[in-house]
C-alpha cells in the first residue's frame, strides 16, 4: 500500500487497486496531483484502506487477477452494493465486449488500457460531481420527507398536521382513542404512531381486524378458551385481549361486532378482567385500549345497532383521519414515497413520473384511499420497463375519471369542429326523445321543453321522422 501523493487542501480521498506498476507514473501525474491518492496492490490491502479512512472512489484494475477474471467483477458488485454513492472506475486490458458490458452494471465508467489518463481524471472528476450531486438530492428529499412525516405517516397538508398534533398530545397517557376515516386511509399506522410514542411502546401491541373475523369465532379470538370449552378446543389458548396484557390492545373496525360481543366487551373494559370460554377464573389485564372504525357509529347508535354506553365508553378521544382526495399537496408526497420504497424493495432503478401522469392522478378521486394509491404505484413499478412513467401507463379506469383526459377526449390536440359536434349533439337528443314518445314530435318537444315549431324546423334540418 503506497500514498503516492496528497493533493493539496481538501483533495477527495481515493485509491487505485492494481499490481500493474507502469501505471504508477500517469496516476503520479494526473490523479495524484487532483486526489488524495493511494495505490494498492491487492484487495486485502484495499478492504484494510476502507477499514481506515472513507474513500469517495475507487479505480479497479479488472485484470488484478490475471488467472481469474472473474474476481474484478465480483470486486466491483461487493463494492457497490456496500456503498452506492462510491465513484467506481474500472480498468481493463481485454477487449471482450461480454466483459465490458458485465463490468459496466457497477461502474461509473469502464476505460480500455493503455489510457489517456487526462480522460480517466476529467472523467473520474465528473462522475464523483455526480454522485455527490445524487447524495445532495436524497439528503434534501429526506429532509423535505421528515418534515412532512410522522414516524409512519406521510403526509405535509394542514388536516394531517392536526392528526399528528393530536397524536402527540394522547401518546403520553393510557387514554381510549377512537380513530375514524375511510377504509384505507391508515388507522393502524396512526395506532401504531400512538403506541410508538407512549410509554407502552416496548409492550406487547396487538391488533384485531374485528370485520375480518366470522362472529362463530370473533369471541374465541378476543376471549380465548379454556380445554374442552367447544368441539375442537383441544387445548387452552389465551385471547388477544389477554395476549396485550402490559401493552396496548388496537380493535380495527369495531363498529361491526354483534351486541353480544359488545355487551362482554363492555363489561372487560369496565372491570378489566378478561374471562376465557370455559373458564370459571377471570384475569386481570392491564392494557390501553386503541379503536378504529370507517362506520357512522352515531347513526349505529341511533338504529340500535351499536350500545351506546359502550359508544360513549370508547369515544374518548376521537382522532379523524382525513380522506386522500381531501389532503391537499400530499398525493405528491406519497407517490414520491412509494415509487422510492418499491424500486428499493425490488432492486430497481428509480423511476419518475410525468407531469402529465401526476396531473391525472391528482384529478382521482382515490376511493381506495391510500391503500389503492399503494397498490397503483407499486403495480406501476413492477410493470413498466422504463425509468419514465407517463400517463399511457395508467390503470384506464383512473385515466377515463380524470378531468384531464376529459379534456383531451373532448378537444383532441388537432381540434374540433364546434358547429359539427353541436349538431352531433342535438341529433342524439332529438333521436332520443323522439324514441322516448313513440315518434311523436309535440311530446318530444314538450320533453326536451322546446315549441313545436322549432321542434319540426330541427327534424326537417336533421332529416329525421316522427309524426
Amino acid at each position: 500500500m503506497a500514498e503516492i501523493a496528497l493533493a493539496q487542501g481538501d483533495a477527495q480521498r481515493i485509491a487505485l487497486l492494481t499490481s500493474d506498476a507502469t501505471l504508477e507514473p500517469s496516476v503520479q501525474e494526473f490523479l495524484a496531483s487532483r486526489f488524495h491518492t493511494t495505490l494498492v496492490g491487492s484487495v486485502a490491502q484495499l478492504n484494510s484502506l476502507l477499514e481506515e479512512a472513507p474513500l469517495k472512489a475507487i479505480l479497479v484494475d479488472l485484470d488484478i487477477d490475471a488467472e481469474s477474471p472473474e474476481i474484478g467483477l465480483e470486486l466491483v458488485g461487493a463494492l457497490r452494493r456496500a456503498d452506492p454513492d462510491l465513484t467506481l472506475i474500472g480498468l481493463t486490458r481485454s477487449r471482450s465486449k461480454a466483459l465490458h458490458r458485465k463490468a459496466k452494471v457497477g461502474l461509473d465508467e469502464l476505460f480500455v488500457l493503455p489510457a489517456d489518463f487526462r480522460t480517466v481524471q476529467q472523467a473520474l472528476a465528473e462522475a464523483l460531481e455526480k454522485r455527490e450531486l445524487r447524495a445532495e438530492q436524497r439528503w434534501l428529499r429526506e429532509q423535505a420527507a421528515s418534515r412532512n412525516s410522522f414516524y409512519d405517516l406521510i403526509g405535509g397538508c394542514e388536516a394531517m398536521r392536526l392528526v399528528y398534533d393530536a397524536i402527540t398530545r394522547v401518546a403520553k397517557s393510557s387514554t381510549t382513542v377512537m380513530i375514524r376515516g375511510e377504509s384505507g386511509t391508515g388507522k393502524e399506522l396512526v395506532a401504531r404512531a400512538i403506541v410508538a410514542n407512549s410509554p407502552r411502546s416496548d409492550k406487547p401491541f396487538v391488533s384485531v381486524n374485528c370485520a375480518a373475523l366470522p362472529e362463530t369465532l370473533i369471541e374465541s379470538e378476543l376471549f380465548g378458551h379454556e380445554k374442552g370449552a367447544f368441539t375442537g378446543a383441544h387445548e387452552a389458548r389465551p385471547g388477544q385481549i389477554e395476549l396485550a396484557h402490559g401493552g396496548t390492545l388496537f380493535l380495527d373496525e369495531i363498529g361491526t361486532l354483534g351486541l353480544a360481543l359488545q355487551s362482554k366487551l363492555l363489561r372487560v373494559l369496565e372491570q378489566h378482567m378478561v374471562q376465557r370460554i370455559g373458564g370459571k377464573v377471570p384475569k386481570k389485564i392491564d392494557f390501553r385500549l386503541i379503536t378504529a372504525t370507517n362506520e357512522d357509529l352515531e347513526a349505529a347508535v341511533q338504529g340500535g345497532r351499536f350500545r351506546e354506553d359502550l359508544y360513549y365508553r370508547i369515544n374518548v378521544v376521537p382522532i379523524f383521519l382525513p380522506p386522500l382526495r381531501e389532503r391537499e399537496g400530499d398525493l405528491a408526497l406519497l407517490i414520491d414515497h412509494f415509487l422510492h420504497f418499491y424500486c428499493r424493495a425490488n432492486d430497481l432503478p428509480p423511476k419518475t413520473l410525468e407531469p402529465d401522469a401526476l396531473e391525472i392522478l391528482e384529478d382521482y378521486s382515490w376511493p381506495g384511499n391510500i391503500r389503492e394509491l399503494e397498490n397503483v404505484i407499486q403495480r406501476l413499478v413492477l410493470m413498466v420497463p422504463g425509468q419514465v412513467i407517463t400517463a399511457s401507463h395508467l390503470p384506464q379506469q383512473i385515466v377515463y375519471t380524470s378531468t384531464t383526459k376529459q379534456e383531451a377526449l373532448l378537444i383532441p390536440e388537432g381540434g374540433i369542429s364546434f358547429d359539427d359536434e353541436m349538431a352531433r349533439i342535438e341529433v342524439a337528443y332529438l333521436r332520443a326523445a323522439l324514441r322516448r314518445t313513440g315518434g311523436k314530435k309535440v311530446a318530444a318537444a314538450t320533453l326536451l321543453r322546446m315549441d313545436r315549431q322549432r321542434m319540426k324546423y330541427l327534424c326537417r334540418k336533421y332529416g329525421l321522422q316522427g309524426q
